[in-house]
């Protein structure tokens, strides 16, 4: 069913029903669709002909595409994703972040854009001051010991135990800072080695998650740090810039606060140091003036909602966000435990990413064990990790980023219903008849697809569908809408499945054209499972 003529309707101010029935006089769609009809207030109903999806899918299946072609102007992107902050732990909330912006920055990447990652790290501010006079105290050997197996959290509640103990651990981390920032040669040299052996940990966490973010991505906030009066003295000259209360701040028009006032963005605060809208300010002039970025994403969560429209908004007013570049907060909710509060460990504290996802990993070796007791070895543990990560990155990016998740091992390890085992397993499993059948799919015949029953045409329907959930999946930064297009595949290819018989198909025409159609949707789902970042296991 099409609705074109409705919109193109209201556009000319006439009846939908007789702009449809123009268009229905105006379009030969001999060999294309029968059955044609203007229904409704407006709507057009198409029955396409059988030959001609038997034609579209084995195009399809030619092509190593999927039918899913680059966007016709190719865009530069910069996505901003991830940002853990130095010497602190990964944890639970880092998640949505990371994969929302992995998988957008894959489907891009797909589309034919350039896609810039940056990982916006907190590498910068006064906690640095406290967390290399620890390092100091503790030795940097010990130090650098206890960072690199991943003890960040230890690490940084030693040195803030310090400084709530000691007032001369406290003096000492105050003038730390001062040296930090007058770029005194050794506190600049210590405070390196804490970056660096952070970054190190973060690129363990990202590769077991599997997500593409390299140390080469990392642009932190020390890297703005020297355009930082630049913003201020540009902002003063263009007038922008009110003292308020002894700070320095702009008042972009629309934004009020509880009470109706303006509410200002300090950009330097009464004792003259930069806030953190200063920081995103040259980050915008430098993603627009160095990078020449077109569309700027901000996977950020949404408490940022408020602060980031302001520092669009200001970026706009100073001419630093022409009008040729979008700036988007691309925002999600939070994860929730059982309880429907935030996600924590039974004591409180949050959850390290890294044990998450190695008891995702051991659920999903158990539950392959039972299911499979001939996956030994190797074999099992690498498909046991897909299933694991997979499971967890499938259930935060299923889920509509905007709104809040309850994290569910059971529910997302499970191998019924919108999982990432359920399309992992359809995959496997479509994989699995071309093993028993001893069949090679390179060799099967591009002609070879017939649409006959009910069931092929819905899945040769389904598969045609891959390149439109791509798109809209990028072009709304949501990636739900591509798992929900993979769901609705897999079950259409079980309804298929069960119904239309593969290897014991009636004859062997029948049975080479639906095993071009098991093909396809063997690759889609593998493609589209791709794009999310997860992998799609041969066997499980």
């Amino acid at each position: 069913q099409a609705d074109g003529a409705m919109a193109l309707g209201k556009r000319l101010g006439r009846n939908p029903r007789d702009v449809a029935a123009e268009i229905l006089e105006a379009v030969d769609l001999t060999g294309v669709a029968r059955d044609v009809e203007v229904a409704g207030p407006g709507f057009l109903n198409v029955t396409l002909e059988a030959t001609f999806l038997a034609d579209l899918a084995g195009e399809t299946w030619a092509d190593e595409r999927l039918g899913l072609e680059p966007d016709a102007a190719s865009q530069r992107l910069v996505i901003d994703y991830s940002a853990p902050n130095v010497a602190k732990e990964m944890h639970v909330g880092h998640l949505r972040s990371t994969v929302i912006g992995d998988a957008l920055a894959r489907i891009h990447r797909r589309l034919g854009h350039e896609v810039v990652p940056e990982n916006h790290v907190g590498d910068w501010g006064t906690p640095f001051g406290m967390l290399i006079e620890h390092l100091v105290d503790v030795g940097e050997d010990a130090a650098v010991a206890e960072l690199s197996v991943g003890d960040l959290n230890r690490f940084y509640q030693d040195a803030r135990a310090s400084f709530d103990a000691s007032d001369g651990f406290k003096e000492r981390a105050r003038e730390r800072v001062v040296r930090l920032q007058a770029g005194d040669a050794e506190t600049v040299r210590l405070w390196r080695v804490l970056v660096d052996q952070s970054a190190a940990y973060f690129q363990v966490v990202y590769d077991r998650l599997g997500v593409l973010l390299t140390p080469d991505d990392i642009v932190g906030e020390s890297f703005y740090n020297d355009a930082l009066p630049g913003v201020v003295d540009d902002l003063r000259a263009l007038g922008l810039l009110t003292l308020d209360d002894g700070a320095e701040c702009v008042f972009p028009p629309g934004f009020t606060g509880r009470d109706g006032s303006p509410q200002p963005m300090i950009v330097r605060n009464r004792n003259g140091g930069y806030g953190y809208a200063a920081t995103d300010l040259a980050t915008i002039r430098h993603r627009v003036d160095d990078t020449h970025a077109d569309r700027i994403l901000y996977v950020v969560g949404a408490p940022q909602r408020d602060h980031l429209a302001m520092v669009f908004a200001v970026a706009r007013l100073a001419g630093w966000l022409p009008d040729g570049v979008t700036a988007e907060h691309v925002q999600f909710g939070n994860v929730l435990g059982a309880d429907g509060k935030m996600f924590k460990t039974r004591s409180g504290a949050s959850v390290r990413l890294v044990d998450l996802l190695d008891e995702a990993v051991a659920r999903a070796e158990a539950a392959i064990s039972e299911r499979n007791p001939d996956l030994v070895g190797d074999e099992r543990a690498a498909v046991a990790r897909a299933v694991g990560i997979g499971a967890v990155k499938y259930a935060d990016l299923a889920s509509d980023r905007v709104k809040d998740y309850v994290f569910d091992f059971d529910r997302m390890l499970a191998f019924e219903g919108s999982t990432g085992p359920y399309l992992q397993y359809a995959h496997a499993r479509i994989r699995s008849i071309f093993r028993r059948g001893e069949v090679d799919p390179a060799a099967l015949d591009v002609g070879a697809v017939v649409v006959g029953e009910p069931q092929e045409r819905a899945l040769v329907l389904a598969l045609l569908g891959f390149p439109a959930a791509v798109r809209h999946a990028a072009e709304t930064s949501h990636p739900h809408r591509l798992c929900g297009y993979l769901f609705d595949l897999a079950q259409t290819f079980t309804s298929f499945y069960e119904a239309c018989p593969v290897l014991r198909a009636d004859d062997e025409a029948t049975r080479a054209g639906r095993l071009v159609l098991c093909d396809l949707t063997a690759r889609t789902l593998s493609a589209g499972l791709d794009l999310l970042g997860i992998e799609a296991p041969e066997r499980m």
